[in-house]
Order: structure tokens, then sequence, then C-alpha cells
């Protein structure tokens, strides 16, 4: 299947411990970019994260946001410095004495002094976390990937009826090329006797020059050319897969065939349709750019 590299995708998980809700959202790019957004106490996680995600994504700017809610109790603890708080004591006592000053310290104030008391975070379930967050993570990633297969599939439908509009521009060039050189040959060969009056025109002089003109405005390779691009980036979009950088190299090379083609030609219905050829092909290309 085609997939499109635009995409989102969200999924919440909640349980006795925790909640765990997870977004993501993606754009258009050349290789696999991942931007996260989650608390700091998940940071632990970012490698997991990003080897979960490569599971389901090969292209495309990723923007993941997660949010995280600890509903147990066990968030921190107290912990009391006997060694700051003795330390506070003893310089309280030399105070005492070197100023002879009351010393009215009771168990509050000394509680107030910095460090006496600390907050220290509770250990990390780090496997219950991370249970949490892969089912969470795997279920925003399987919508992304669905937003991404349907829009896949809308661009391969419209990508292959352009391509049968490229092919019937293709066969009207190619059914075209020998009526130029027939007509060529005709508005030569009429030119020549009215130059010439009544003189005899030269067989093979006409046959010559008619024959430079057909080779100068020959475009059959480039035709055989583009339509094997053609039905290459058919098969390829059925076939489906990760095939967005195979399919815009394609595109270039058809884009430089109908270029040949333009080049090439004199006769205005030609240059019609191959102008509208290459129309074509940019439209083609900008929607490739899409593809994973």
């Amino acid at each position: 299947m085609i997939k499109s590299m635009t995409g989102f995708g969200r999924c919440e998980v909640a349980e006795a411990e925790r909640k765990i809700t997870v977004e993501m959202k993606s754009v258009n790019h050349r290789y696999l970019d991942v931007s996260m957004k989650m608390p700091k106490k998940l940071n632990f996680f970012e490698a997991s994260i990003r080897g979960l995600l490569k599971e389901y994504i090969q292209r495309g700017k990723v923007d993941l946001f997660i949010s995280y809610e600890d509903f147990t109790e066990s968030g921190g603890t107290v912990r009391y410095n006997r060694e700051i708080a003795a330390e506070y004591l003893k310089y309280l006592k030399r105070m005492e004495e070197d100023f002879s000053l009351k010393n009215d310290v009771s168990v509050s104030v000394l509680a107030r002094f910095p460090e006496v008391f600390s907050m220290e975070e509770a250990d990390l379930d780090e496997e219950g976390i991370w249970k949490t967050l892969e089912k969470a993570l795997r279920g925003a990633a399987e919508a992304l990937m669905q937003t991404r297969i349907s829009e896949g599939e809308a661009l391969k439908n419209d990508l292959i009826a352009k391509l049968d509009g490229m092919l019937e521009h293709v066969a009207f060039i190619e059914a075209r090329a020998p009526q130029i050189v027939a007509e060529y040959r005709q508005n030569l060969e009429a030119k020549v006797k009215e130059l010439l009056a009544d003189a005899q025109v030269d067989e093979n002089r006409l046959v010559m020059e008619v024959t430079i003109f057909a080779d100068k405005v020959c475009v059959d390779e480039e035709l055989v050319r583009l339509r094997s691009h053609i039905e290459t980036t058919r098969k390829t979009l059925l076939e489906g897969g990760s095939v967005g950088r195979k399919l815009d190299f394609i595109a270039q090379e058809m884009n430089r065939e109908a270029n040949t083609i333009l080049s090439k030609t004199a006769d205005p219905a030609t240059s019609d349709h191959a102008i509208e050829l290459k129309t074509e092909i940019e439209k083609v290309r900008e929607q490739i750019q899409n593809i994973e």
C-alpha cells in the first residue's frame, strides 16, 4: 500500500497508577525526523521511543507530544538531614558564646533552615511506566498510520488518473510525428516547385532534406522512455511500500524527456500536448513529495 507522510494519531491510556496521553502528527520530510515534547522524567525512554516509531514510520517529520499524570501517593519522601541540623546548632552555640546572646532556637525554627529537610523523589517504576507508555505510543502510531494509509490511497488513485492522462498526450505525439514529416515534405515540395516553376524537382535532394528534418524532430526515443517511466510509476504505485524517493527520481526523468520533446518540435499541436504533458508531470512531482 501507498502511505502519505501527512497524518495524525492520538491515544490515551489510563491505569490505576498513571495516565499517559500521546499525540503525534507528521508532515513531509526527506528522512525520518522526530521531535519530542514530554516530561523530564520520561527522557530516559527517548531511545526506546525512537526505536518504536521506526517500526511504523520510515519518512516524515513527526512531532510527538506526551503528557503524564502520576496517581500514586509515593511521588516523593521527606528526608531529615541530621548532620546539617547538627552543624547549624554547633554554630548557633558558638554565636551564643561569642556574643553573649540567648539561644532561643526551637525545633520549628531549626526546621526552616536550608537543607535540614529535603524532598527526595521516589524510585521511578521504569518497567511499569514503559508498559503504559508503549501501549499509548503504539495506539497513537497505529491511528497515525491509518490516516497516512487513507491519504496514501487517495494519492495513489489520483496519480494513476494523471498517468492515464499523460499516456493520452504521449499517444497523440506518437501519432502526430509521421504526419509532421509528411506535411513538411509536401510544403517543401510545393515551395521548390513554385520557385523552380516548370523545372523538374530533384527527388534525391528533396529526400535528403526531408530525412534531415525527420532526424532533427524525431522524438521516438524520448517517447519510448517516457512511456516506460509512466508504466514503471504505475507499477510502483500498485506494488506499494516506501517508494516516495524512487518515484521522485522517475518523475525527474519524465520531466527531462518532456523537455526534450518540447525543444525538438516546431509543430503547434505537438507543442501544446508537450506543454500539457510537462504540466501533468509537475503536478505528479508535487504529489509524490507527500508519499513515504
